[in-house]
This record gives structure tokens, C-alpha cells and sequence, in this order.
């Protein structure tokens, strides 16, 4: 019996309907991807429900802007998972920075390739089901003290006190205090966590760093910074 490869669902969310209808034109030829769309924030927000595997998500839109919609996803638990693209006409670091703050996975600048728009796409969904692998070979709620880890709900309480972490700033937590202990350069974490494939500059590791170890409070200065070599999630003393 031949096995039926079942179609990832993509939702492109624009404000622009021609290149909503060339994203969705193209993502479906690959016969790989189900294409929903959404022309302003507030309908892709409507459309979340469906489970889309991936957002392409434009930032610059009325009403509701891509970063108000990124907010909005990473906050929920339910939608905190599903990896965002953003589409921009702008090439602003801080844009990007904020960005990658909010929890988006990769930027991809307009004017767009369709080429590059489907490989930016497998790219992150291939990395978020290694991530979602991973996730599932290793311990599913890490406890340090009166810090707990959940990598399944993707939460964290600090002396059973549920604190929010974005996605970024929770998969950088999960990945040091699963390896502490180990010191790893600003580039590694940012292969481990941002992908080889995504430009971002070291400045955004340290950023997340420091939103990190404000919200751990009482645990922040469990997270080091080795001078010339990087950060670890030192041992418990």
C-alpha cells in the first residue's frame, strides 16, 4: 500500500493580495505544502485554529502589524510552537533583532523569491521537527533547585511560579541548563538556536542573555559569562 505523505499547512498572511496569491501559487505547486491566507493581523489571528505548521508572516500591515501578531502567538501556548517567518520591505537590525526578540524563527526581505521563500520554509520546518526530536529524546521537565524546565509545555516556574519566556529566550534556558556545566561560544548558541542558515548578529545572543537572566531573578547569576569564550549555566554550588 502506498504511503500518502500528509501536506504541510502554511499560513501567508499579507496585506498585499498579489503576493499572497504568488506565496500561495508557488508553496502549492511544490504539492509538499496547504496554503491558508490572510490579507491583516487580526483574520490570521482568527485563522491560528486551523494548526498551521508554519506562519510567512508580514510585518508592515494596518490595524494589527506582524510583531503585534508575533506578541500575541508566543504568549499563547497553544500557538507558541508554531515557527513564524517574517516578510519585511525593511533592512533595519533592530527591526530584526526585535524581531527574533518576539520569538520569529528566520526574516526573509522583500522583494521576494518564491525560491527562496520555499527554502527558507523546509529549512524551518525541518528544524523545528529536529527541535521536537530532540525535545523528546531528552528530559522532559529539567529541575534545578526551585527552577523547573518544561520542555512539553514549554513553560517555566521559578518556586512554582510559571514565569513567561518567549520561544527564543526558552530554548535558550532549555538548551544551557540541559548542558550545564559547559561553556559554549555566542556562535554555537546561535547555530543551536537561531539555525546555520539565518543571518543575526552575536549582539542578539547577548540581548536574549540578559532578558534571560532578568526573569530568572534569584537564578541569574547561575548564567555566566566566560570573558573571550562565551556563556555556561554553571553547577549548582
Amino acid at each position: 500500500m502506498k504511503n500518502i505523505k500528509v501536506k504541510k499547512k502554511i499560513l501567508v498572511v499579507d496585506d498585499e493580495k498579489d503576493i499572497v496569491d504568488i506565496l500561495k501559487y508557488n508553496l502549492e505547486k511544490e504539492h509538499e505544502f496547504d496554503v491558508l491566507t490572510a490579507y491583516n493581523g487580526k483574520e490570521a489571528l482568527s485563522l491560528v485554529e486551523n494548526n498551521p505548521d508554519l506562519i510567512l508572516l508580514d510585518i508592515m500591515m494596518p490595524e494589527l502589524n506582524g510583531f503585534d501578531v508575533c506578541k500575541q502567538l508566543k504568549q499563547n501556548p497553544a500557538t507558541a510552537k508554531i515557527p513564524v517567518i517574517f516578510l519585511t520591505a525593511k533592512e533595519n537590525e533592530i527591526d530584526e533583532i526585535l524581531g527574533l526578540e518576539l520569538g520569529a524563527d528566520d526574516y526573509i526581505h522583500k522583494p521576494l523569491s518564491p525560491r527562496k521563500v520555499i527554502a527558507r520554509v523546509k529549512s524551518v520546518i525541518r528544524r523545528s521537527n529536529v527541535e521536537h526530536e530532540k525535545n523528546g529524546k531528552i528530559d522532559e521537565i529539567i529541575k534545578f533547585k526551585n527552577l523547573e524546565v518544561d520542555s512539553l509545555t514549554h513553560s517555566v516556574k521559578i518556586n512554582k511560579k510559571e514565569v513567561f519566556f518567549p520561544k527564543k529566550e526558552f530554548q535558550l534556558l532549555h538548551f544551557l541548563i540541559a548542558n550545564r556545566g559547559r561553556v559554549y561560544s555566542r556562535e554555537t548558541l546561535l547555530n543551536q538556536i537561531w539555525g546555520e542558515n539565518i543571518y543575526v548578529v552575536d549582539r542578539t545572543v547577548d540581548v536574549h542573555v540578559a532578558k534571560v537572566r532578568e526573569k530568572l531573578g534569584e537564578y541569574n547569576e547561575y548564567i555566566e559569562t566566560i570573558k573571550g569564550l562565551g556563556y555556561r549555566f554553571k553547577e549548582a554550588k
